[in-house]
């Protein structure tokens, strides 16, 4: 009986050294990963390039979808200059870097900024625009990007405080059919024109 029981602590001590052994290579391959996204994305996902947009905070699912959608060549993958220390490097884009993650990756660098905490970009605004763009959002928008585009969801992405250049650059890709957008979304941004836009882009720079 002694035996038996030694046995089982035997078995039970190599499991436990092989799961620390698999997670110690899994904290390192997702820490190696992170640190190559936080050359352009910044620590936690908050950016100080005014073109990169703040990822932190946003749901993984959103950030699964879109890194997916990246890797798919799905969704328009414009050059940004790659940062090395306090340096610009070479330019890449989000289809070259998502090229050869796999799920795998693409799941411990999603659920990793999903941990971490939106930081809004203070920026210039309009502040008649952004009444307007108020009012717009509350018709429009509210249902999917809750409590004025403050709240992550599955399917959509926190748009308070996000960096203004980059939310112009992407309502463009919409509207210019280069990212696919949903079915509920598309007959609302339809109804905007470039001014309704414009309106709705100064509200969410509006937020500090």
């Amino acid at each position: 009986m002694k035996k038996t029981h030694t046995g089982y602590a035997l078995m039970a001590c190599g499991a436990l050294l092989s799961l620390s052994i698999a997670t110690g290579a899994w904290a390192a391959d997702a820490n190696k990963l992170v640190e190559g996204c936080a050359a352009c994305h910044g620590k936690g996902g908050a950016s100080t390039e005014p073109d990169v947009p703040n990822i932190g905070g946003y749901s993984a699912v959103y950030l699964t979808g879109s890194l997916t959608a990246y890797k798919k060549q799905e969704r328009a993958c414009p050059e940004t200059k790659y940062r090395t220390g306090d340096k610009k490097g070479t330019k890449t884009d989000m289809c070259q870097i998502t090229k050869d993650m796999s799920p795998s990756d693409i799941n411990q660098v999603a659920e990793y900024f999903a941990g971490q905490k939106f930081v809004r970009t203070p920026q210039k605004f309009d502040p008649e625009l952004a009444k307007k763009g108020k009012n717009i959002h509350e018709m429009n928008c509210e249902k999917c990007h809750s409590e004025e585009g403050t709240v992550a969801g599955d399917d959509a992405g926190i748009l308070a405080g996000q960096k203004v250049a980059y939310l112009e650059e992407q309502f463009k890709f919409f509207s210019e059919g280069k990212r696919p957008i949903s079915k509920k979304m598309k007959p609302k941004l339809d109804q905007l024109d470039k001014a309704g836009i414009e309106a709705l882009i100064n509200y969410y720079g509006s937020f500090k």
